[in-house]
C-alpha cells in the first residue's frame, strides 16, 4: 500500500532544526518569526499492510518519548507550511535506510520498486507570511531547484485531511534505449555533434577520430562486427576519455614561455611529465620508502614493515557550485574510493577537506546561482555527511574566502588509507588484469547520476524526469561495499580494482581494460535504477558507490557469497581479453569496438603561449603607508579577519575521533580552540609510529606571482609538518591544482597567456622546491576552468575568473607519537625563540589585504638557507628539547605571537628587538616586523633548563630569543628601540578571534 507517515518533535521539546531556520531567516532577510516546526515525511511506496505500517512506525520511525507520528497530517498551528521533496531520480539516502530498516523488521525483502521517500515540511508561524516570502524562504534556505521541488501552503490553503497529498518522485522514462549512429562525413559534422552533445571535443581531436573510423582496414573489421558509422557509444567514450578531466590535456601541453620584461623564451613539452613526473621517479629510485606513485587512483608509502599508507586529493568545484551539499558529499566519498581501488585496496584512514569561496556578507551587484553563505553552509555539511558517516575521522581542514571565489567555489578533498605490504604473497600494492577474468560491478546501481549534463537538453522535461547531472553520495553503501571489499582482499579474490568516478565505466574498464590488452561487456547486465536508460548513459554514468573488479574465475563463487554476507549488489558484467579491442554488447549484439591504443597515440597535443607580465608592469606597487598608531587595535582587527578568525563552528561539526587514532586533533590547547598546524593519526594502535598530516593554499599570493605563491605554500606544509614531530627524511606531498582557463581568446579570455605563464611558474617552483626539500608528489589532480559567468546588475552576463590557486598536501612519518608537540605555550619562564628571519616582504599579505592594498614584495623562499635549520629543529624536537612550536604563516608574527599565547591561555613579553632581519629591502618600520609573512619561521618554546642544549644545536643559524612565557594573561611585545607595541589580555584577543562567527557554533 502507499501511505505517509508524519513525525514531529513533541510540542513541549525544543525543535534545533526549526530555530536553525527562524535564525537563517533573520540574517537572510532581516525578519523575525515566531516559531517554526519540522515534519519530517516518510512516504511508503511498497507492498506493505496496515499492520506493517504500524509496526514500522512504531519500531523503526517513531521515539514514543521524544516524538508524536501520524499517517494523517499532522495539526500543527501554523500561518503557513513549506513542503520541500527530491526531485525523480535525486539519491534519497535516508529513503535508502528506510527501505533496508523495513526489511531487517520486517523480515522479508523488497522488490526494487519498493521504496521509501523522505521529505521535510516546515510549519511556520509569524506576521506577513505571504506566499511570495514562503517560495523566497523555500528557494534561497531550504531547497535547490537542481534537485529539490517544493510547495508553499497558506493557512487557508491547507487541507487539513489531504496534507500536502501523497507525492511519489518516481523516475518514469517512457523511452525505449536505442543505440544511434554518429554522422562524421566532415569535421564540421562531427564539432555539431560535440556541440549538440555537450561532447566538449576539442577541434583538434575531431580529424583524427574521423580518420580511425574511416580507415579502410578499421571499417573492413568493423563491419564483420555489424558496425560501420561510429556509435553514440563510442563517440562518447573517446569524449571522456579525450577529456581534461581524465586525461589531463592541459598539464601534457605544449608551452611556449615569454617574459615580457625581458624578452626570454622557453618551450616547456609536458609541464606534467617536466615538472612532477620525472623528478618525482627519480626520487622513487633514491628512497626505498616511496613504494607507487602517479599512476594509481592514490600514492603509496611505506608506513613500517608490514603497512603500506596511501593518499589522493580530488575537487568537486562545478558540482558543489551548483548543488553545494550534493557535490560535496559526492566529492568526498568519491575521494574516498580512491584508497579503496588503490593496490588491491586499502582502507580509510582519514579525510580532509579545503573550501575556497567568496565573502559570506557578500551584497554586491553580482548574482551567484548559490549565494557564497550557502554554498558554504552546503559544501561543510555534505562533507561532514560523507566523511563520518563512512566512519572515516576527519582531523583536518582550512577555510579561503576571496572574491575571486564568487565565479566557481573550491572544494577540496583528500584521503588517506593504509594497505598491508602483502596480500595473499604478492605485493599489497600491484594489480593487474589477465585475459580470462570477469569484470564485476559492485556496490551501487546505474542511473543518469553525473551524465555530463547533456539529458536535460535530449529529453522532454516532466515530473518524472530524473535530474541527470546532479549526483549525492550515499556513504552508508560505501562503507558497507568498503568492508566487504577488504573482506575479498584479505581472502586473497581480488586480482584487480578501481573505482568508477569521472566517467564511470568507460574510465575503469577503459583504463584497466589496457593491462589484459581488451575486454568484452555486457552493458544489459548491469543494473539500473530504473528502466530507460540508453546505452551510453550506462557507459558514462557517474552514479557513485561503485567499483569495477577484476576476479579471477575460480574465485567467483567465494567473491559472489562474501557480496551476499555484506549485502552488497556485485554482478558479472564482462571479461577482459587479449585481443587488443574494448567490445561492448547489448542483448547480444556489438555496439562498440575500439582498439584499445586508440586514445594513448594519434591525438595531437595541446598548445598553449605563455606571457609572463611581471608585476610593476602590470601595475602593481608597494604602496606608502605610516606606521599604525594603535597596534592592540591592529592585532585584533587582523584577528577578527574571515582567514584568520575561528572557523572552530566547521570543525567542531566533523568528527575526527571516530577510529581512535587521532594523537594531535584539529583544535590544540589547554581550551582545545585555537587550529594547530598539523594533524598526526596513529593508524596502527600497536604501533608507536604515526602519520602527521596538514595542507595548505595561499591564493592572494598569485596576484603578484604564482611561482611565489606555490614556493611559499609548499614551505609553510614542511614548516607545519615539522611543528607536531613529522620528519624531513619521510615526507610526501599531494599538488592539487585549480586554475582559470589558460587558452587565449581575445574576447573570452583575453588574460589566457598570462594565466598560462603563472601555470608555467607555478610548476616549476613546485619541482624546485620538491627537488629542495626531497619530497615526492605521491599524488595530485588539476582541476582547470575555474572560471564563473555571474548575472550582473542590468542582466548581462560577467566573467569572474577564481586566483590561480594550489593547495598542498602533505604528510610525513612520526617515529614515535609520545614526541609529538603542540603549537600552545606550556609553562610559565619558557623561553620564547624566533626561528629564522623576517623581511619586508608584505605582498599579498593579510595586512596589506586589510587595508586594499596588493603590493609587490611576495614573501620569498630559500630552501637552501632554510633547511639547515629545520634540520636543527626536527634534532631538537626528538631530543625533547622543544616545549611548542608553530609556524608563523597567514597574518605574520604579530597574529602567531597571539595564537600560540591563547592556545596556551598563558601571557607573552616579547621584545622585537632581537629578530633576524633577511633581505635588501630596509625593514623600517615595527609593523613590517609584525605582520611581514616572510617565509621559513617558527615559535618554538624552550624550558630554561633545556636552553644551553637548545642553543648549541642553532649555533650559527637564524634563532633568536624574542621573550618568555608568563604567568598571566598578558600578551606585551615591545619594538626595537623598547617602546610597548601591544599590551591586552587573552580574553579580547580571544573576543576579537572568535567573534566573527561565533554565533555559528
Amino acid at each position: 500500500m502507499q501511505a505517509r507517515l508524519e513525525i514531529t518533535l513533541k510540542p513541549e521539546l525544543e525543535d534545533a532544526e526549526g530555530l536553525a531556520l527562524q535564525k537563517k531567516v533573520k540574517d537572510v532577510f532581516g525578519i523575525e518569526l515566531d516559531a517554526v516546526r519540522c515534519v519530517r515525511i516518510l512516504t511508503f511506496d511498497a507492498e506493505l499492510t496496515e499492520a506493517e505500517c504500524i509496526l514500522a512506525r512504531d519500531r523503526i520511525f517513531c521515539n514514543p518519548v521524544s516524538q508524536e507520528a501520524s499517517f494523517e497530517p499532522l495539526a500543527l498551528d501554523f500561518d503557513g507550511c513549506i513542503w520541500v521533496g527530491f526531485r525523480p531520480g535525486v539519491r534519497d539516502n535516508a529513503g535508502a535506510t528506510a527501505m533496508e530498516a523495513l526489511s531487517d523488521v520486517l523480515g522479508r525483502s523488497f522488490g526494487p520498486e519498493d521504496t521509501v521517500y523522505t521529505s521535510r515540511r516546515y510549519c511556520i508561524k509569524g506576521k506577513g507570511l505571504t506566499e511570495k516570502l514562503m517560495d523566497r524562504i523555500a528557494g534561497e534556505l531550504l531547497a535547490n531547484d537542481i534537485i529539490q521541488q517544493w510547495q508553499v501552503f497558506t493557512k487557508e490553503s491547507w487541507d487539513v485531511k489531504e496534507g500536502v497529498g501523497l507525492i511519489l518522485p518516481k523516475v518514469r522514462l517512457n523511452h525505449e534505449p536505442e543505440v544511434t549512429t554518429i554522422p562524421i562525413d566532415s569535421d564540421a559534422t562531427l564539432q555539431a555533434v560535440s556541440q549538440a552533445r555537450n561532447l566538449a571535443l576539442n577541434p583538434n581531436d575531431v580529424p583524427v577520430i574521423r580518420r580511425y573510423f574511416l580507415n579502410g582496414q578499421t571499417l573492413a573489421l568493423r563491419r564483420e562486427k555489424g558496425l560501420e558509422q561510429p556509435t553514440d557509444i563510442e563517440i562518447e567514450y573517446i569524449a571522456q576519455g579525450r577529456s581534461d578531466h581524465c586525461n589531463h590535456n592541459t598539464f601534457r601541453g605544449l608551452f611556449r614561455y615569454r617574459d615580457l620584461e625581458t624578452g626570454e623564451t622557453e618551450v616547456i613539452d609536458n609541464l606534467f611529465k617536466t615538472c612532477i613526473q620525472n623528478p618525482t621517479l627519480k626520487m622513487q629510485k633514491e628512497k626505498d620508502w616511496v613504494v607507487s606513485v602517479l599512476w594509481d587512483n592514490a600514492g603509496a608509502a611505506r608506513f613500517d614493515d608490514h603497512w603500506n599508507y596511501v593518499i589522493t586529493g580530488e575537487t568537486h568545484n562545478s558540482p558543489s557550485n551548483m548543488e553545494a551539499y550534493g557535490g560535496a558529499i559526492t566529492g568526498i566519498v568519491g575521494v574516498y574510493r580512491d584508497p579503496l581501488g588503490t593496490g588491491k585496496g586499502a582502507r580509510l584512514i582519514m579525510g580532509s577537506y579545503g573550501f575556497c569561496v567568496g565573502e559570506l556578507d557578500y551584497d554586491g551587484p553580482l548574482k551567484p546561482r548559490l549565494h557564497p553563505r550557502r554554498i558554504l553552509d552546503g559544501v561543510v555539511e555534505g562533507v561532514r555527511d560523507g566523511g563520518n558517516k563512512s566512519g572515516v575521522p576527519t582531523p583536518f581542514g582550512q577555510v579561503t574566502f576571496h572574491s575571486g571565489y564568487m565565479g566557481k567555489c573550491l572544494v577540496f578533498v583528500t584521503a588517506l588509507g593504509i594497505m598491508p605490504k602483502a596480500v595473499a604473497g604478492a605485493p599489497g600494492h600491484e594489480k593487474t588484469t589477465s585475459p580470462g577474468e570477469h569484470i564485476i560491478m559492485c556496490g551501487g546501481r546505474v542511473g543518469k547520476d553525473g551524465i555530463h549534463g547533456v539529458t536535460a537538453s535530449s529529453e522532454t522535461f516532466s515530473a518524472h524526469t530524473p535530474a541527470g547531472h546532479v549526483q549525492i553520495g550515499d556513504p552508508y553503501t560505501q562503507k558497507k561495499m568498503h568492508d566487504f571489499l577488504l573482506e575479498a582482499r584479505d581472502a586473497g579474490l581480488i586480482a584487480f580494482i578501481t573505482d568508477n568516478g569521472g566517467g564511470g565505466l568507460s574510465s575503469s574498464i577503459g583504463e584497466s581494460a589496457r593491462f589484459a590488452g581488451g575486454c568484452t561487456v555486457a552493458l544489459d547486465q548491469v543494473p539500473l535504477k530504473y528502466e530507460g536508460l540508453d546505452q551510453w548513459e550506462i557507459w558514462v554514468s557517474e552514479s557513485q558507490e561503485r567499483m569495477t573488479v577484476s576476479v579471477k574465475p575460480e574465485h567467483l563463487e567465494a567473491f559472489m557469497a562474501l557480496s551476499e554476507k555484506h549485502a552488497v549488489e556485485s554482478t558479472v558484467i564482462g571479461t577482459y581479453t587479449d585481443t587488443g579491442y574494448l567490445e561492448i554488447t547489448w542483448k547480444g549484439k556489438t555496439v562498440a569496438w575500439i582498439h584499445m591504443d586508440l586514445l594513448e597515440e594519434g591525438f595531437p597535443q595541446w598548445e598553449f603561449d605563455c606571457e609572463w607580465i611581471p608585476p610593476k608592469l602590470r601595475g602593481l606597487y608597494e604602496p606608502v603607508i605610516g606606521a599604525p598608531s594603535d597596534y592592540n587595535g591592529v592585532l585584533k582587527t587582523l584577528l577578527a579577519r574571515p582567514n584568520i578568525a575561528s572557523k572552530e563552528w566547521i570543525v567542531r561539526q566533523y568528527d575526527h575521533e571516530v577510529q581512535a587514532n587521532s594523537v594531535i586533533k584539529p583544535l590544540v590547547g589547554r581550551e582545545r580552540d585555537i587550529p594547530s598546524d598539523a594533524a598526526v593519526i596513529r593508524p596502527v594502535l600497536d604501533s608507536e609510529r604515526g602519520i602527521a598530516f596538514t595542507q595548505t593554499l595561499l591564493p592572494t599570493y598569485s596576484q603578484i606571482d604564482a611561482g611565489a605563491m606555490t614556493a611559499a605554500v609548499i614551505d609553510e606544509a614542511v614548516r607545519r609538518l615539522l611543528a607536531v614531530g613529522g620528519g624531513l627524511s619521510e615526507m610526501g606531498g599531494v599538488d592539487n591544482f585549480c586554475w582559470p582557463d589558460i587558452q587565449y581568446h581575445p574576447e573570452k579570455n583575453p588574460d589566457g597567456r598570462f594565466k598560462a605563464a603563472q601555470l608555467v611558474r607555478s610548476c616549476k617552483a613546485l619541482q624546485a622546491m620538491c627537488e629542495a626539500y626531497q619530497i615526492p608528489l605521491l599524488s595530485g589532480k588539476d582541476s582547470m576552468y575555474v572560471d564563473g559567468h555571474l548575472q550582473g546588475p542590468f542582466g548581462e552576463t560577467r566573467k569572474v575568473s577564481g586566483l590561480e590557486t594550489l593547495q598542498f598536501s602533505a604528510t610525513a612519518m612520526v617515529e614515535n607519537v609520545w614526541l609529538c608537540q603542540s603549537m600552545d605555550v606550556k609553562n610559565p619562564g619558557d623561553r620564547l625563540y624566533l626561528l629564522g628571519e623576517t623581511a619586508n616582504e608584505l605582498g599579498g599579505s593579510e595586512y596589506y589585504e586589510w587595508m586594499g592594498y596588493v603590493g609587490l614584495h611576495v614573501p620569498e623562499v630559500d630552501p637552501e638557507a632554510f633547511l639547515p635549520l629545520y634540520q636543527a629543529l626536527e634534532k631538537a624536537m626528538k631530543m625533547a628539547l622543544v616545549n611548542s612550536a608553530h609556524a608563523v604563516a597567514r597574518g605574520g608574527l604579530g597574529v602567531h605571537l597571539a595564537l600560540v599565547a591563547m592556545a596556551g591561555c598563558r601571557g607573552l613579553n616579547v621584545d622585537l628587538g632581537p629578530v633576524k632581519i633577511r633581505g635588501d629591502i630596509p625593514v623600517e618600520r615595527e609593523d613590517i616586523l609584525l605582520f611581514s609573512e616572510s617565509c621559513g619561521r617558527m615559535l618554538v618554546t624552550v624550558s630554561r633548563e633545556k636552553e644551553k642544549a637548545f642553543q648549541e644545536l642553532f649555533d650559527g643559524l637564524p634563532c633568536a630569543c624574542i621573550g618568555e612565557v608568563l604567568e598571566n594573561d598578558i600578551l606585551r611585545i615591545c619594538g626595537r628601540q623598547g617602546k610597548e607595541l601591544v599590551h591586552t589580555c587573552m580574553a579580547d584577543l580571544k573576543q576579537s578571534f572568535k567573534k566573527p562567527f561565533g554565533d555559528r557554533i
